[in-house]
C-alpha cells in the first residue's frame, strides 16, 4: 500500500482520491474549502483544511513521507504555482500537477515539474479515439506512436483466425486473448476467435489503423 497526498478536492482531485482509496492506498486529501473536506472525510484516509499557499502549513503535513503528491487545484493558477514552489523548496520530487492551460504548463515545466496532467484535453483525445474506433474497448499510449489496445471481438470475428486480422504485419502483436475467464498468452496465428473474446493488441498506431476494418 502506497501513500498519496491530493491537494485540491474538486471533481478531478476527489475522483483521483476515491479511486486511489479503492485501490487500497492511503490518501491524504487537502483543500481550503471546509465543505469539500467534510464531504470526503469519511471516504479517504485523512482530509484536512489547509491554505496551500502557506508554506508553514504545508510543512506540517509531512508530505515528504508520501510516495507522490498530486496538485489538483482548479482554476486558481496562482495558488497552484505557489504550492508547487513551496513543495519544490521542501525537496519533494514526485509531484504531479493538473494544468488548465498551455501557459500554466509552460510555467510548471520551468519550475521543474515533470508530471503535468491535462485531464480535459486528454479525455477529449481519448473520446475522439474511441469514437473513431468503436471496436476499441480501452487503450494505453506507450509513447512514440505505440499503443496497447483492448478489443471485444464482434460476432463477425467468430471462427476467424488471428492471422486474418494481422494481415502479415510483423509490428503488430496479439499479447493475449481472454475467453470466459481463461487467458491465452501470445496465441498462435492459427488461433480461432470467438465472439466476445477480449483481444489485447500491441503495435504502432499507423499499423493498428490499417487493420481496424477487420475488427468491426
Amino acid at each position: 500500500m502506497a501513500q498519496f497526498a491530493v491537494i485540491g478536492l474538486g471533481r478531478f482531485g476527489s475522483a483521483a482520491s476515491l479511486e486511489l482509496t479503492k485501490m487500497g492506498h492511503a490518501v491524504l486529501g487537502v483543500d481550503n474549502d471546509p465543505k469539500l473536506v467534510e464531504r470526503y472525510a469519511d471516504d479517504i484516509s485523512r482530509a484536512v483544511i489547509v491554505d496551500v499557499t502557506d508554506k508553514a502549513a504545508l510543512e506540517e503535513l509531512g508530505l515528504e513521507n508520501y510516495d507522490a503528491v498530486l496538485i489538483a487545484i482548479g482554476d486558481d493558477v496562482q495558488a497552484c504555482l505557489v504550492c508547487v514552489v513551496h513543495l519544490k523548496s521542501m525537496g519533494l520530487q514526485n509531484i504531479w500537477v493538473k494544468a488548465v492551460s498551455h501557459a500554466q504548463h509552460l510555467i510548471l515545466g520551468k519550475l521543474g515539474v515533470q508530471r503535468i496532467v491535462h485531464p480535459e484535453e486528454e479525455m477529449g483525445i481519448r473520446v475522439a479515439q474511441m469514437l473513431s474506433y468503436p471496436m476499441v474497448n480501452d487503450y494505453i499510449s506507450l509513447g512514440n506512436g505505440e499503443f496497447i489496445v483492448e478489443i471485444i471481438a464482434s460476432d463477425n470475428l467468430e471462427d476467424v483466425a488471428i492471422k486474418s486480422i494481422l494481415q502479415n504485419k510483423p509490428n503488430v502483436e496479439v499479447l493475449l486473448i481472454k475467453r470466459r475467464g481463461q487467458v491465452t498468452i501470445r496465441p498462435e496465428h492459427e488461433f480461432l476467435l470467438e465472439a466476445k473474446d477480449v483481444i489485447v493488441l500491441f503495435g504502432p498506431l499507423t499499423a493498428l489503423r490499417t487493420i481496424a476494418p477487420k475488427l468491426i
